[in-house]
């Protein structure tokens, strides 16, 4: 409520005064978000997936990720109007590890927009949690002809650093990405929260780490293949535990692990 209550206050302000968040002053009005403060996910605007891919024809989701995705209680809830997404390691279904991932799909789908969320991140040998969008309509194509944008990965190897992608492309071998990282100069993202933002206009996309820009990806970065960011895309919450980039957890993996997540917000130009 209390969450609730200070975002009316904001918006309010930013309709009287006039608010701006890019660094051209460009307005962004409210569109869409949840803050998390009823007692169970609304699924007027969050879908959740379920196993390992296989369904999809993505054996471990087409990353080698070792966990199986449920919407049990014990892998994904809200306390506090905050949403916890779980690792728990414990043999489930024929995998040891579980987890949970869900997606706004046919429930929210933008076409550009600011893309914000303020979570606390886990830490951890194989722990692999992400913000991120895939087009809803794959007008280009499947994977990654279509576009993938990453707004915050992170590798729970390195809990300072996370990292803002697009994938693009042709099919594999050909698929390409282009990326950078951000590194807290203080502490871990596992300390507290942070807000994890892109910025998303027509043949424009920039990240943001508290409101640090980081980087920019235009069609000219993408050439000579097609740049294919002007379309619907949806957001996807996960939190995955091993895969073909963090490696599997070891002995010095701590579970369970939790991706935890103040709101998600998302404004598009007035």
């Amino acid at each position: 409520m209390l969450k609730k209550i200070a975002l009316l206050y904001v918006l309010g302000f930013c309709i009287f005064f006039g608010c701006t968040s890019t660094e051209d002053e460009t307005p962004w009005q409210l569109v869409w978000n949840d803050e998390f403060d009823s007692e169970e996910l609304d699924l007027n605007k969050w879908t959740f997936q379920y196993g390992t891919g296989e369904e999809q024809g993505l054996s471990g989701w087409g990353n080698y990720e070792l966990q199986y995705y449920t919407d049990r209680e014990e892998n994904i809830f809200i306390k506090d109007g905050k949403l916890y997404i779980v690792a728990l390691e414990e043999a489930y279904s024929g995998e040891d590890f579980t987890s949970a991932r869900i997606k706004t799909r046919n429930k929210g789908d933008w076409k550009f927009g600011r893309i914000e969320a303020r979570a606390k991140l886990p830490q951890g040998q194989g722990i692999w949690p992400a913000i991120w969008m895939l087009p809803t309509d794959e007008v280009h194509g499947g994977w990654p002809k279509s576009g993938e944008i990453d707004i915050m990965e992170q590798v729970g190897h390195e809990p300072e650093t996370i990292h803002g992608t697009v994938h693009y492309g042709e099919d594999w071998p050909q698929n390409q990405e282009n990326g950078a990282s951000f590194t807290l100069s203080k502490g871990i993202f596992s300390d507290d929260f942070h807000i994890f933002a892109i910025e998303w206009e027509e043949d424009e996309i920039r990240w943001y780490v508290n409101d640090i820009h980081f980087h920019t990806v235009t069609p000219a970065d993408l050439e000579p293949f097609n740049y294919p960011f002007n379309e619907r895309f949806h957001l996807i919450l996960n939190l995955a535990v091993g895969g073909n980039w963090p490696g599997d957890p070891d002995e010095t993996t701590e579970f369970p692990q939790s991706l935890i997540i103040d709101y998600v917000r998302v404004y598009q130009i007035k």
